[in-house]
């Protein structure tokens, strides 16, 4: 199945796309697997998606990887999620610079982030930085309210262009497209500023489920709508 650069009322296909991945605990507990084991199959899942979005045309894709709220989660899990996400950077990051991916990652980095994930997302950061095939943000310890309030810290001026120099990425564009997974439809505190008049889309799959036929169906979804932007449509 796929997508074409305009549908037949004209609408472009989504340049920048953002996604909410929901589901991996569920995924797992179908099949009598453990949580870890179904945060291991969303970010297999990860990859193969973002291999997706350079062959549909995205430039920009950001995919939530750990929020400020899911410290809460059990010490268990959150351990797990943390060693899980250093050794994707370890393990991906030379294979994506090779493929023209650039990383970004957004979100605080002082504690509780543990340092040396920090010096793993430099690095990240610096080898990809010339990159310019896709650009792949990376939400880690992240929350769309903290982002506002650590921008609005050092903020003095008058306009919101002004105030977006002051966010974890002013160079990201806004999403066109949300899509969120496993049915729900919420935001979760993501991108808040960034999403004011971007599309929602929810698919029922759970994350490790979300295959290139779900994606295509979600972009397809996004060219059937007309975006206003708090105007009318003549």
């Amino acid at each position: 199945m796929g997508v074409s650069d305009s549908d037949e009322a004209g609408a472009a296909r989504p340049r920048y796309v953002a996604i909410i991945t929901d589901g991996n605990g569920r995924w797992a507990e179908q099949r009598g697997l453990t949580v870890t084991d179904g945060h291991r199959a969303g970010a297999e899942n990860v990859k193969a998606r973002l291999r997706d979005a350079v062959d549909l045309g995205v430039e920009e894709l950001t995919i939530y990887a750990f929020s400020t709220e899911n410290w809460s989660r059990s010490l268990e899990e959150v351990k797990a999620l943390v060693t899980m996400f250093a050794e994707y950077i370890d393990r991906e990051t030379p294979e994506l610079h090779e493929e023209g991916v650039r990383l970004r990652f957004i979100g605080r980095r002082e504690a509780p982030v543990p340092r040396e994930i920090v010096r793993r997302m430099e690095w990240a950061e610096a080898l990809t930085a010339g990159n310019d095939r896709i650009t792949f943000f990376i939400p880690f310890n992240y929350g769309g309210r903290a982002e506002i309030v650590d921008a609005a810290r050092s903020f003095s001026g008058t306009t919101e262009e002004e105030f977006r120099r002051h966010l974890y990425a002013p160079d990201m564009h806004d999403p066109e497209l949300v899509i969120r997974t496993s049915g729900e439809q919420r935001l979760s505190n993501y991108l808040l500023w960034q999403t004011a008049y971007s599309e929602f889309v929810s698919r029922p799959e759970l994350w490790p489920d979300f295959d290139r036929d779900a994606f295509e169906a979600a972009l397809a979804e996004y060219a059937t709508r007309q975006r206003r932007f708090g105007g009318r449509v003549a």
